[in-house]
């Protein structure tokens, strides 16, 4: 299995956060700014194009993907910037676009009360919501009429928990097999999912350097496990990488 990781374009938080650099004004489930609808558009693209003619060899598992990806699996978590992000990317790759919940961010559908300064889980969107605003998108079966998240904040003993189900749930799905498998997430659970696939400790878990719409390439064989790269951000234009 070829395994691709890459985090969502940018959201209005990460303007927000870029402008500000305060957590105040922000919405728990933010929608892609004008410039993360541009870095969608670029990532897909990229991942859709035919490669141009080349005068040097490729080995046949092309480890940088000169001679194009072929994904065959497109994944989401939930959260609307990734579900927005890779339902322009399932669009140009001409592929359904399926919801993980276990793909969210570290935390959850939350909302930081500033009064209390803590974090209070809120119920996330519901089915009409998706169906309504990304009805290309394959929801889960239990998805109704409540939000998807309806709990506390995730603590973060629960994180590399989840990171490793989510792992096992990968490589029970496709990991004995040719299948390239492409996922739409977040940054901060990047770094618990790395833990989890390299048995690294998870407390705290490290932390990846990923820009917005970076992608990682790591395969997973009988043979060995090999990272290709991390945060390959050459599909966009220097004043668009976030």
């Amino acid at each position: 299995m070829q395994f691709y990781f890459i985090r969502h374009a940018q959201s209005l938080n990460n303007a927000l956060w870029i402008e500000t650099e305060s957590n105040r004004g922000r919405s728990e489930d933010p929608e892609l700014s004008p410039a993360g609808y541009e870095q969608a558009r670029h990532l897909a693209r990229f991942l859709s194009q035919s490669p141009p003619p080349r005068s040097l060899p490729v080995p046949d598992w092309n480890p940088q993907n000169v001679c194009g990806f072929e994904i065959t699996h497109l994944y989401c978590s939930l959260m609307v910037r990734a579900v927005a992000t890779g339902t322009i990317v399932s669009r140009a790759l001409g592929l359904p676009l399926v919801a993980w919940e276990d793909l969210h961010e570290a935390g959850g559908i939350t909302h930081l009360d500033e009064e209390s300064d803590e974090w209070v889980g809120l119920p996330g969107k519901n089915r009409a919501y998706f169906e309504g605003h990304y009805p290309d998108l394959v929801l889960p079966e239990w998805l109704g009429d409540e939000g998807w998240w309806n709990r506390p904040y995730e603590e973060r003993e629960q994180r590399p928990v989840r990171a490793r189900r989510f792992l096992n749930d990968l490589l029970h799905r496709h990991g004995d097999s040719d299948d390239r498998v492409a996922v739409i997430s977040h940054g901060a659970f990047f770094g618990y999912l790395m833990s989890a696939i390299l048995d690294l400790p998870s407390a705290p878990p490290p932390w990846f350097g990923l820009s917005n719409t970076g992608i990682t390439r790591i395969d997973f064989s009988e043979e060995r496990l090999m990272i290709s790269y991390v945060n390959n951000t050459t599909h966009l234009p220097r004043d668009l990488v976030t």
